[in-house]
């Protein structure tokens, strides 16, 4: 898998003492973490604790009640390029081809309008890396669940983030498809030094998508344990969580 140059080193995550608030409910309070540039965590927890919340604070989807959120020391709002996210479902435009909805970051920059050449051939290079260089005319209509994902997953690419951010992005898939996409979205992530991070109940997607974990509990939620996966990282999550509830 050759290297796309997408992104340069960078994507430093700092939490200082951030809280959420939904209306009366505290969410979660006093979370403090911080992720190295290119590192690749996963934030684990029971359903309802807060994990999707948490990655909306981190892309700037929403702002923390109390405490900061910064990407390579700047707040989130004012980082150069914020964090892209990808949701449990692909929510690709099903009116616009494979290319033409990787090129949709492109549109927005102002790429493709300054430099069309150079936009159609990063998508290109994408489409390539994803494996769909002969479905690029294709509707999202005409694309299995998995494909959808590579798409999904190129246009989120095309942003050229330092961090990615998936939210539960395997949960519609069969095994099969999982596994491979997942290997492939750690590979190119390593590839091209992007900061991952994946919010997951599911044991095998940490264990294959992590080099650490950090676990979401507690009512209000909070960081409950912070550790590093090494050798049977599957083996070893299980073993570790084993007192929560609803991680499978």
């Amino acid at each position: 898998m050759a290297q796309i140059g997408i992104s340069s080193l960078g994507g430093g995550v700092t939490v200082e003492n951030a809280g959420f608030r939904h209306g009366s409910t505290t969410v979660f309070d006093r979370v403090s973490f911080t992720i190295a540039p290119a590192e690749h965590v996963a934030i684990l927890g029971r359903s309802g604790v807060g994990k999707s919340t948490l990655l909306y604070l981190l892309a700037g989807i929403h702002r923390p009640t109390h405490g900061r959120i910064l990407i390579d020391g700047r707040d989130v709002m004012a980082s150069a390029r914020r964090p892209v996210l990808m949701f449990q479902r692909p929510a690709l435009l099903p009116w616009l081809s494979v290319h033409d909805n990787i090129l949709l970051p492109l549109r927005y920059s102002g790429l493709a309008r300054r430099d069309p050449s150079a936009a159609r051939a990063k998508v290109e290079s994408l489409i390539e890396q994803i494996g769909l260089a002969e479905r690029a005319a294709a509707l999202p209509v005409n694309l299995s669940g998995g494909q959808q994902q590579r798409v999904a997953l190129a246009r989120a690419l095309a942003a050229n983030p330092a961090v990615l951010l998936l939210d539960e992005p395997f949960s519609a898939l069969d095994g099969e498809t999982r596994a491979t996409l997942r290997k492939d979205i750690r590979a190119l992530a390593s590839l091209n030094g992007i900061t991952l991070v994946t919010v997951t109940h599911d044991l095998a997607d940490a264990a294959a998508m992590a080099d650490r974990v950090l676990v979401l509990d507690g009512a209000p939620s909070t960081i409950k344990d912070d550790f590093a996966l090494d050798a049977e990282p599957e083996l070893r999550l299980r073993t570790r969580l084993s007192h929560l509830r609803q991680v499978a």
